[in-house]
């Protein structure tokens, strides 16, 4: 029997992770590197939702073959929605000129629990702990 899979509560999520196949200059042409945009994004309906917030940080997490890692930091800018075409939320992310690599990431002990590399094809959004998003967050210090 496997054991029991823990719901997520408030205090687990430091940052929530949309993730996305395409890069971030495809996701809305002319989006230049430092510049902010705000944007919808398609979640999948889960009691997730319910957690998010807005004000809480979320970033934009490129999967694939091409450049995987952070593409864009913000934060979420209103209560997810239901629409026909299924749940968004609104964010305001703003395009790193540098993404932070998966790479990278992979060799900060803090960052190798995160959902999103062990699970990738999981929930989105997915979710960082303080840990993990600190390895983030001083990855962009260290970038200026």
């Amino acid at each position: 029997m496997s054991p029991a899979v823990r719901r997520l509560a408030p205090g687990d999520v430091a940052c929530w992770v949309l993730k996305s196949t395409r890069p971030s200059e495809a996701l809305e042409p002319g989006w230049p590197a430092g510049a902010a945009r705000d944007l919808t994004r398609c979640v999948r309906r889960s009691y997730r939702l319910d957690l998010v917030r807005p004000g809480q940080p979320c970033l934009l997490w490129v999967s694939g073959r091409t450049a995987p890692g952070v593409h864009a930091v913000g934060e979420v800018t209103g209560e997810p929605e239901d629409r026909a075409d299924g749940p968004v939320v609104a964010v305001r992310l703003t395009r790193l000129a540098e993404p932070v690599p998966r790479a990278e990431l992979l060799a900060d002990p803090a960052f190798l629990t995160a959902e999103v590399l062990r699970m990738p094809a999981g929930s989105n959004p997915s979710w960082l702990s303080e840990a993990a998003f600190a390895a983030v967050l001083a990855r962009l210090a260290d970038r200026g």
